[in-house]
Order: structure tokens, then C-alpha cells, then sequence
């Protein structure tokens, strides 16, 4: 499968762009960078939005038909490598204000990510080539369709940050960098027999001790019963002692 995705990557990014305009709309080239230079996505489609005109003829008052003003905001397919990729671009899409946005899977096993919104405008003018508003009505439009395209700009702004968070997050989960061992792990770690073995030694240095402390007690308590003293220091020396039983 990522043999497969690899070269669908290399066709679609080797293709000639087919739109109107034939290059990527500058306020997303830093997206669609972005994502293409992702092993695990590559952009198909993409528009930054835009406010339009339908059958209109230099002016309103001039069309022939049916004139439409419209405002399409920012739209981007992206196809990912797994589902689990995209799944990942959807939650930033989300995130980021585009709430139309989804995912599905072609039957040739193709995961496209589609990151779109519904705060789009679409108002009939004329009917017929006859307007059917104000003319002041139609500037009020346009300055509703201007601030939806400064919002949309904002969207895909949060959008690119989301996504490179997302992305830097994703790649160090990929690492699998170990977490420090904690004070318990230390305490039950390969070194714990020779911290056995010091409290050991240190136990029988405690024994010896203790003896030896018993000793000096046993020859004290000997020295003091031969001669009989009272525990001053004017009582007789131990060579005294050994005179009395000679």
C-alpha cells in the first residue's frame, strides 16, 4: 500500500495544473507546501475562496440572465496515506473552523481528507436580465462577502498552525522517546543486590561492634568487682587489683 500511495503521490505532483489560473493561490502555498512535502499526504485540489460574479456583464444592470453573487471560501482535498493520517488532518480541520470538512475511502482504496467550511454566500441579483435589488443592496453584499473573506484568511492561517503542532507532535510520538525511570523502577532496578550486600556488610559491622562494646563491658565490670571500689577516680589501678590475688 505505500509503495501504491508513493507512486500516486509521484503522478498527481508530476501533473500540470488544470485550473483557470494554473498555480496555487498564493494566500495557500504555504499549505499546500506543507502537506506535500509530508510523506503521508499530497494536495489534489485547492482554493483559497473567492467572491465571483455569475453571467454578470461589466456590470449588474448589463446581465443577461440570472447574475449571482457568491463567495466560496477555502476548500483543499488531500489524499492520505492512511486512514489514520487522515483522520489526523480531519481533527486539525475541525479544530481550526472548517466544519463542513471530512474524509472517505474510494474503492480503489484511495483516502481523501476534504478541509472545506459552509459559511459561504450566494445571493441571487437579477432574473432574466431584470435586478431584482437596490443597488445599495448589493454593496451591502459585497462588504458581507469581504469580511467572510477576511475570516476565511484567518481559518486557513489557524489551520496552518494547527497543522504544523500536529504534525511536529506526530513525529515525535514516532520517535518513541522513553520516559526517565521513575524513583520505584530505580528501587527495583538490577543494582539492588549490591545495595543488599552494603546493608549486609554493614549489619555485621554493627555485630562486630556490639561485641566488642560487650567485651569492654565484661572486663570493666571485672576490673571494678576485684577492686572493690567506689567509681572515683582515686580507686585503685587494674595492677593493683591483680596484687590482691597473689
Amino acid at each position: 500500500m505505500d509503495q501504491t500511495f508513493v507512486q500516486w503521490k509521484r503522478q498527481c505532483l508530476s501533473r500540470l495544473d488544470l485550473s483557470k489560473k494554473a498555480s496555487v493561490d498564493e494566500h495557500i502555498e504555504h499549505v499546500v507546501s506543507l502537506l506535500n512535502s509530508c510523506e503521508q499526504y499530497f494536495t489534489t485540489s485547492s482554493c483559497s475562496g473567492r467572491i465571483i460574479l455569475i453571467d454578470g456583464v461589466c456590470a449588474v444592470a448589463r446581465s443577461s440572465g440570472e447574475a449571482v453573487l457568491k463567495f466560496e471560501p477555502f476548500v483543499l482535498h488531500a489524499q492520505c496515506r492512511r486512514l489514520d493520517d487522515a483522520q489526523l488532518l480531519h481533527s486539525v480541520a475541525i479544530n481550526s473552523g472548517f466544519r463542513n470538512s471530512g474524509l472517505t475511502v474510494s474503492k480503489t482504496g484511495k483516502i481523501i481528507t476534504a478541509v472545506r467550511n459552509t459559511h459561504g454566500l450566494e445571493v441571487p441579483l437579477s432574473h432574466e436580465g431584470k435586478l431584482l435589488v437596490e443597488h445599495e443592496y448589493i454593496s451591502f453584499l459585497t462588504q458581507i462577502a469581504n469580511q467572510k473573506m477576511e475570516e476565511n484568511h484567518r481559518r486557513i492561517h489557524r489551520f496552518y498552525q494547527n497543522l504544523q503542532t500536529a504534525l511536529s507532535t506526530e513525529k515525535l510520538k514516532k520517535l518513541q522517546i522513553p520516559d526517565p525511570p521513575s524513583s520505584q523502577e530505580l528501587q527495583d532496578s538490577p543494582c539492588r543486590p549490591e545495595t543488599e550486600n552494603g546493608e549486609a556488610d554493614e549489619k555485621e559491622d554493627k555485630i562486630k561492634t556490639s561485641v566488642y562494646k560487650r567485651r569492654r563491658k565484661r572486663q570493666h565490670h571485672h576490673q571494678t568487682d576485684c577492686c572493690h571500689g567506689d567509681g572515683s577516680s582515686n580507686g585503685p589501678e587494674p595492677e593493683d587489683c591483680l596484687d590482691l590475688f597473689t
